[in-house]
């Protein structure tokens, strides 16, 4: 196993990560793991790495360099990178479809939003079909995003599993 990541050239907390449809293994530590799987956690500055790894002499490595350029829409770069057809279909493969849009969850102040995150209620709110209010200033944890509607998020109130409008919670 290679002692730093093949990205960003971390050498902590490093992993194997599979480049699908060839199934060819990198090396990536855990932060362009996170990132590379869950595209609504991309920090852009850390993906300035890309520099230099878009250039690897490993095939896999440009794959997920054009992948990832591609998902932040940076144009510049993309123009930069060279693949030969084949390694260019095989990038091209593992991106989301044109038509699929990637959902950004946002809070009452604007602040986003993302799986697992603790949330705060900022108003009575009646829950229909449960007999009881929801209470504001009631902390939802460890919410859920509703897939396809960025404007709710699923958490547990009072034991029941309910859905929740963003525009009346704040991330706490």
């Amino acid at each position: 196993m290679s002692k730093k990541c093949e990205l960003c050239g971390s050498n902590e907390n490093l992993d194997n990560y599979i480049v699908v449809p060839r199934d060819e293994e990198i090396v990536v530590c855990s932060v362009c793991k996170e990132q590379i799987e869950d595209n609504s956690k991309i920090d852009e500055t850390h993906w300035h790495c890309l520099n230099d790894s878009m250039w690897s002499e490993i095939d896999a490595v440009k794959v997920v360099a054009y992948r990832m350029l591609s998902i932040m829409k940076n144009q510049d770069m993309l123009d930069m990178i060279y693949l030969e057809d084949d390694i260019l279909d095989w990038a091209k493969a593992g991106l989301p479809e044109e038509d699929e849009e990637i959902l950004i969850y946002r809070d009452s102040n604007g602040v986003e939003l993302a799986h697992g995150d603790t949330v705060v209620i900022i108003k009575d709110l009646p829950v229909k079909g449960a007999g009881f209010t929801a209470k504001q200033g009631t902390a939802v944890r460890n919410i859920s995003l509703v897939q396809k509607d960025n404007t709710h998020i699923e958490g547990r109130v009072n034991g029941v599993k309910i859905q929740l409008k963003t525009c009346f919670l704040k991330k706490s």
